[in-house]
């Protein structure tokens, strides 16, 4: 890595950590339940960042490296969305108030941030290293979309999580919330609240969902820098994104077929690349159609209960 690049990823990371100072330091000071009217807001300044970010890329390495990193980011942002799912049924479970909501997400994504830098750095070095790997990658990727286009929607059941199995063995936990804290000292000892547990699951559910994510990425660049950037942006509005889809997830209940879809197309793209190398362009359009008709199949087909009218 040349000077300039040591430069570029500073600097990049530098503009990520102010982003998140302002966002938690100044417009969610208070632990407050986000408004639609807000969650509206900040998604739309982080899909503008993000467009503002891929039109300097389009500038400073032309069209085919921006293609590369808008599609890596409409998968990233999609994958994204089926976090939502997972995360809605987390807090209900463990019935975190709306206030709180926000600040788990915040430092769930601090954690995320960092699972998924080391994920793209070892994903690169065995790609360069061991060029086999990619059909492993693709592999990987047909057989979890093949998994999530036919399997139901399923609980969560935190009680069978090893992490908190084994978090729970060494550390005290409060019966109920304590505010904002998420670790509190009493009788001068340290507790765990509840909402402690909540972020571990939120942790290891990214950790989950980084293991799908970070190969489909390397399908569309094996540039470290787009694949990061673009995960990047993906994760940082998608707080704001969860607030604002929360109550309608329901609705689009053909996108996790879509996304199913999509892993299937993007491993088949990596295990057939040293036959045919699928055009960028190609890719985006086929991302871009596939999810779009998802989405739209939601909307437009009933929805059939099973019920019967009387």
């Amino acid at each position: 890595m040349d000077g300039n690049q040591l430069l570029l990823w500073v600097g990049f990371n530098l503009f990520v950590l102010a982003m998140l100072a302002l966002d938690l330091g100044v417009f969610h000071r208070q632990a407050h339940a986000v408004t639609i009217k807000e969650a509206t807001v900040w998604s739309t300044v982080w899909i503008a960042l993000a467009l503002a970010f891929n039109v300097g890329v389009y500038l400073w390495r032309g069209p085919e490296t921006a293609l590369e990193f808008l599609t890596g980011y409409l998968i990233e942002k999609s994958l994204s969305v089926d976090n939502i799912f997972v995360f809605l049924m987390i807090f209900s479970y463990f019935s975190v108030p709306a206030a709180l909501q926000h600040r788990v997400l915040f430092w769930g994504i601090i954690g995320a941030l960092i699972m998924r830098g080391i994920f793209i750095a070892v994903g690169a070095t065995l790609l360069a290293k061991f060029h086999w790997i990619i059909y492993v990658f693709g592999g990987f990727l047909v057989l979890t979309g093949i998994k999530m286009g036919v399997q139901k929607d399923t609980d969560i059941h935190p009680e069978r999580n090893p992490v908190l199995r084994f978090f729970r063995q060494w550390m005290p936990i409060t019966e109920g919330y304590d505010g904002e804290h998420f670790l509190v000292r009493r009788a001068g000892r340290l507790f765990a609240t509840p909402l402690f547990l909540v972020l571990l699951m939120v942790e290891t559910t990214d950790l989950i969902f980084a293991l799908d994510s970070i190969p489909a990425i390397f399908a569309v660049t094996r540039d470290p820098f787009i694949v990061y950037t673009s995960n990047v942006f993906a994760i940082l509005g998608l707080r704001s994104l969860f607030f604002l889809l929360a109550g309608i997830m329901g609705l689009f209940r053909y996108l996790k077929l879509g996304l199913a879809v999509v892993l299937v197309f993007v491993g088949v793209k990596m295990m057939i690349v040293e036959i045919y190398k699928i055009p960028i362009a190609a890719s985006l359009g086929v991302v871009f159609g596939v999810l779009a008709i998802s989405v739209l199949a939601s909307v437009l087909i009933p929805h059939h209960t099973g019920k019967t009218e009387p």
